[in-house]
């Protein structure tokens, strides 16, 4: 958790890497040179104690926060996303944003947003169609208005793209060519970079919210452990583009985080309103076959224990095996995430990319590390957890969702046919 707080002082040596941009013409140091002399760990940061406290405060509400939601269920988590995603695109637009240019350009923010909302459509609506059909099976008249949106999506989406295309070219200008073109190719890799990998977040909260919740809180938890062990005991920097950033908080954090998944994972593990998946988008409560990852499995503790230690063995779930490896990457992988981010805002010359989050930035700077482990948890999922052939349910999704309700009646009078001379015959071989 990167915190660029300096000692307010006249030396440069305790300026915030943000802010340096602003100092230079002086006799200043680059920041390169400020960074590899060690003034930016943490326990030489002379307001450690008034920063460590207002990120404490920061961090008890969104938690407090994020547990209510995660409460509340999937749909209330999928808004949340909505919700975190928004903010993550004023933030990155903001950033190239130049005021004087868009004062000659009226309407150019809506058209960023009308891209941005079409992304929204197009993602949201390849995820949750079926989910979505499911809800309305009861009714016959939004059923079939469900079953056209999703025969339609796709098409729909290209032509609410191609509005948006030539809205741009009709609004192209004279000396304004270069910003213009600038912006809409940033504009699509904010797309890019927001939807694609957050798609990945939802797909995996209607899978089971567990494996929403465990990858996140593994991020949450290498974030807090490396800011207190580099705190209390960073000495050696770990990385240029994060100069508070030190051996002991990483390799701290790895410890702390990898420990902590194998023991979450038995604790959401237990409950099924965490391990069920959602097969639609209602809010009522979720009771289902865990399956044989979240069924306890009792080790047996080796000889060695002495006889009078009270437990002989001990429940575990096989899914905390898997937790392992989401806790490696959490810990090893996912952090380079946030030095990615480090080097953007260095490479624009920002301190944070917004102030949403008092102690924290903005949004974007706490949603860097997630996104990686999102994408990292969902094919994890997708290859060594979900079952790879083909099951009834996915099979009947496919067949509501594909199927008008004449080929459905017309195929369900043909499998009657099937069994009963599937049945006939098997009763005359008998005889």
């Amino acid at each position: 958790m990167q915190q660029d707080s300096g000692s307010g002082g006249p030396s440069t040596s305790n300026v915030p890497t943000g802010h340096l941009h602003r100092r230079r013409g002086s006799n200043e140091s680059p920041p390169e040179a400020i960074e590899t002399n060690g003034s930016y760990l943490l326990v030489n940061d002379r307001k450690k104690y008034k920063s460590m406290l207002i990120r404490l405060y920061s961090s008890v509400w969104m938690i407090g926060g994020f547990v209510f939601i995660i409460y509340l269920g999937h749909l209330y988590i999928w808004a949340m996303v909505v919700v975190i995603q928004i903010f993550m695109a004023k933030e990155l637009f903001n950033l190239l944003r130049r005021a004087h240019e868009e004062r000659r350009l009226p309407g150019f923010r809506l058209l960023n947003w009308h891209f941005f909302f079409t992304a929204m459509l197009f993602v949201y609506g390849r995820i949750l169609n079926q989910r979505l059909a499911n809800t309305v099976t009861s009714d016959k008249f939004l059923y079939q208005l469900v079953s056209r949106f999703i025969k339609y999506h796709m098409v729909t989406c290209y032509f609410l793209y191609i509005a948006g295309f030539m809205w741009f070219i009709l609004t192209l200008k004279k000396k304004m060519y270069k910003y213009q073109f600038s912006q809409y190719a940033w504009t699509h890799m904010i797309l890019i970079v927001v939807f694609t990998q957050s798609s990945f977040t939802v797909a995996n909260i209607f899978e089971g919210i567990f494996w929403f919740l465990l990858p996140g809180s593994l991020i949450i938890i290498n974030d807090i452990a490396a800011y207190f062990f580099g705190f209390f005991f960073g000495r050696t920097p770990l990385i240029k583009l994060s100069p508070k950033k030190t051996w002991e908080g990483f390799i701290g954090a790895s410890v702390t985080t990898i420990i902590s998944a194998f023991v979450l994972a038995n604790f959401y593990g237990r409950y099924q309103w965490l391990t069920c998946p959602r097969k639609d988008l209602s809010t009522g409560w979720l009771h289902c076959d865990p399956g044989p990852l979240f069924k306890p499995e009792y080790c047996s503790l080796p000889e060695w224990v002495p006889q009078w230690f009270p437990w002989k063995e001990f429940p575990i779930l096989p899914v905390q095996w898997h937790a392992l490896w989401l806790g490696l990457f959490a810990s090893i992988i996912a952090p380079f995430g946030g030095f990615f981010a480090s080097g953007f805002k260095r490479a624009f010359k920002i301190k944070d990319f917004g102030d949403s989050i008092p102690g924290h930035g903005g949004i974007t700077d706490r949603m860097d590390c997630q996104m990686v482990m999102a994408v990292f948890a969902y094919i994890y999922h997708q290859s060594f957890v979900a079952p790879q052939s083909i099951s009834i349910e996915m099979l009947m999704d496919q067949i509501l969702m594909n199927l008008t309700f004449e080929e459905q009646l017309d195929l369900y009078m043909k499998l009657g046919q099937m069994i009963q001379g599937r049945q006939f015959g098997e009763a005359y071989l008998n005889d």
